[in-house]
């Protein structure tokens, strides 16, 4: 599903994991609740998580997991 049915695209990249520590994905930023929502939001409700993704993106999302967390 596009999210084109209002003219308004999904931000998803088909990166689609959860960060442990932010709860964003980190292929669009979104939380788990606004990509479960996605397809049921109003335009207005859609162009406001649009709108937030750009500070969204810039927080580090650096995982301390498997390898990382040994060194």
């Amino acid at each position: 599903m596009s999210g084109a049915r209002d003219g308004i695209e999904s931000p998803c990249v088909n990166i689609c994991m959860l960060h442990p520590e932010t709860r964003l994905c980190i292929g669009c930023a979104r939380t788990g609740d606004e990509i479960a929502r996605w397809s049921a939001m109003t335009p207005d409700e859609r162009r406001a998580v649009l709108a937030a993704l750009p500070d969204r993106q810039a927080a580090p999302t650096t995982r301390r997991g498997g390898r990382a967390a040994r060194r």
